[in-house]
């Protein structure tokens, strides 16, 4: 049996996931996560991942963006000790961070399918909406895990194809809306 691939985040009501912490990226409307109100309860999906997380799974520029950060952090302590993946074909052995625990970089989409079918949990792909296109459009992903906030950007990067293809069906696995405006979406996609 197959691992289970999901992608989790933060997205804007029309799906723009770009920037969501800052200006990083360089998006004129970064930081829209921060400007909504905090209400402790539209987060704690980020929390119930972890019993479902076997692996993480980044693309170059969020592991560069994420490692740093969470290899110190205390409020992703949990991340220690899970396996790490990235996906580039640019990251090089002496670019990964020291101290956050086994890290393999992969080379393809073909090698996160070889990763499907090992023995583990879940693996989560956090940001990384590039990966999510390509590994969206090779038919690995199997659930998105959405908190979705009450703001329109209009243009920015999204996890989601943009190009005509053919319609994907999702099944709602679970959904929460808060007092803050934020919505939990999560969908299992329909194979």
């Amino acid at each position: 049996m197959a691992r289970e691939l999901v992608w989790t985040g933060f997205v804007t009501l029309d799906g723009v996931m770009d920037s969501p912490g800052g200006d990083v990226e360089g998006h004129p409307g970064g930081g829209w996560v921060f400007r909504t109100p905090f209400e402790e309860a539209a987060f704690a999906l980020k929390g119930e991942e972890l019993a479902d997380t076997g692996a993480l799974l980044f693309g170059r520029r969020s592991y560069q963006a994420f490692a740093p950060f969470w290899s110190q952090s205390a409020d992703h302590a949990a991340y220690q000790d899970l396996p790490k993946y990235v996906l580039s074909t640019t990251l090089g052995e002496q670019d990964l961070v020291g101290g956050w625990g086994e890290t393999t970089i992969l080379r393809s989409v073909d090698d996160v399918a070889a990763l499907k079918q090992t023995d583990g949990g879940g693996i989560f792909v956090h940001g990384s909406g590039e990966v999510a296109r390509s590994l969206a459009d090779a038919g690995l992903i199997d659930r998105y895990n959405l908190l979705v906030f009450p703001v329109l950007l209009g243009e920015g990067k999204s996890i989601f194809s943009r190009s005509n293809q053919a319609e994907q069906r999702l099944t709602l696995r679970e959904s929460e809306a808060y007092g803050n405006g934020v919505v939990k979406a999560v969908y299992d996609v329909v194979r």
